[in-house]
């Protein structure tokens, strides 16, 4: 979402290029160009003044080390500022009470419900708590489908009361069912709504006072831009929310909500959400979203993700068939499993520092293991097993096989090979994730 940002941001540092010391004259320019950016990013205006205002307090007549030449001062300076005015360090949800209740509130085609879903899976497997849904959206009964079918997919139990029109005496009714099956979070889905709906607003207001939350979070679509900020400023007036949830982040949006919503609305951004898939929910850090807005890439994220999928006893099995020169496409199509758990693979790439501008125009589509999975699908057991039997007449039959080419699979044979020899050299140290099978991008 910051492609363009980054681009113009990292154009702006080359004007200190070459200068021996930050100075007012040759820090000018450089700070307009950011202020352009930040505004050209869809940030607030008085945000994006106040900003390069405090960060030309910061810069000026700083000396430049021997070893640090300006721009990579000024791209230090701005990223310390840039993760302060988003919030400095992330902030964490609170679940206090029993149960503890968190309340959804947005705009209608926010992406509550979906995030509700996302929320109370992330729930129960980080902090290890029992959640129950609570449909608590009346007026759009495709709204509860969608909680009961992300409930199934998830393992989490959906409340519902058919009929019922009150979405307060939902709410309060839930909370006494969560107690009586000992749920110890609950989390309420509640209608979209409008700043401008006075009885809407009212009905959230009540809902509130009724059910005590521990934490309010308002979710809001990150493509609507400043739009966004200033939804979020108009309904935390009413309703005093604990964070907001910015979602859609995958879409075409500039990000500029990101940067401007903490200064405006002085309410943390807690979460941020991009896809359909449960598991797309990140903990919002600013630090690292500031690194990756300035093309540094987010390493301390990408680490975590894989730790996630890091099975400590499944690794040593590897090492032990590395070792012996036995990696086969059973395991292959397990590394491949592993990377797919991880997330949206232009997201994971992204985190690399300097990926991210690597793949800009770059198109990678989440099937981009198809082609391998068919191709090792359509493989017998003793194929997967040995592939040093795959000969000329079967990788035929594969190629028939899987709906491919001869050189779609002599490329598969060949990345394979290239992957076992290169996990084969570092089993003697830390084990390291295969270069990604079977992609081929698209500009």
């Amino acid at each position: 979402m910051f492609e363009n940002l980054t681009d113009k941001l990292e154009r702006s540092f080359r004007i200190l290029k070459g200068e021996g010391r930050i100075t007012e004259i040759n820090v000018a320019e450089t700070l307009k160009e950011i202020r352009r950016a930040l505004i050209d990013a869809d940030v607030n205006y008085k945000v994006a003044k106040t900003f390069t205002d405090q960060v030309k307090a910061k810069a000026l007549g700083q000396d430049v080390l021997r070893s640090v030449k300006p721009g990579q001062m000024m791209t230090k300076i701005v990223r310390d500022e840039l993760a302060q005015l988003m919030g400095g360090t992330a902030a964490d949800i609170r679940l206090e009470g029993t149960p503890a209740v968190v309340l959804i509130a947005g705009l209608q085609g926010s992406g509550k419900t979906t995030f509700s879903g996302k929320l109370a899976s992330w729930i129960r497997s980080k902090k290890g708590r029992q959640v129950l849904l609570v449909a608590g959206d009346v007026y759009r009964p495709a709204a509860i489908d969608q909680l009961q079918v992300l409930g199934k997919q998830i393992g989490v139990e959906v409340y519902t009361e058919p009929g019922n029109d009150n979405p307060v005496a939902i709410a309060e009714n839930a909370i006494r069912y969560a107690r009586q099956k000992s749920y110890n979070v609950v989390i309420i889905d509640t209608a979209g709504r409008l700043a401008v709906d006075e009885a809407m607003m009212r009905e959230i207001t009540a809902i509130k006072a009724a059910v005590k939350p521990s934490e309010t979070l308002f979710v809001v679509d990150a493509m609507t831009g400043q739009d966004a900020v200033n939804t979020a400023r108009e309904f935390n007036e009413r309703l005093d929310f604990d964070g907001v949830v910015l979602t859609k982040l995958d879409g075409d949006t500039r990000g500029g909500a990101a940067i401007s919503i903490r200064s405006v609305v002085d309410k943390p951004l807690k979460f941020i959400s991009s896809g359909e898939k449960m598991d797309a929910l990140q903990v919002f850090h600013p630090e690292r979203m500031a690194d990756r807005i300035l093309g540094m890439g987010d390493v301390v994220s990408l680490v975590e993700r894989a730790q996630e999928q890091f099975d400590e006893e499944e690794a040593r099995r590897l090492k032990k068939k590395l070792v012996k020169d036995q990696f086969n496409f059973n395991d292959f199509m397990g590394q491949i499993a592993q990377i797919k758990k991880m997330g949206n693979l232009k997201d994971l790439a992204s985190m690399i520092p300097g990926m991210g501008k690597m793949l800009k125009g770059v198109e990678i589509s989440d099937d981009v293991f198809k082609q391998t999975e068919a191709i090792i699908n359509s493989m017998t057991p003793a194929e997967r097993e040995k592939p040093e039997i795959i000969n000329a007449r079967r990788r035929e039959r594969l190629a028939k096989g899987s709906g491919t080419t001869m050189a779609d699979v002599n490329r598969l044979m060949k990345q394979f090979e290239d992957t076992r020899k290169m996990m084969k050299t570092v089993a003697g140290g830390n084990m390291k994730m295969p270069k990604m099978p079977g992609g081929r991008f698209r500009r």
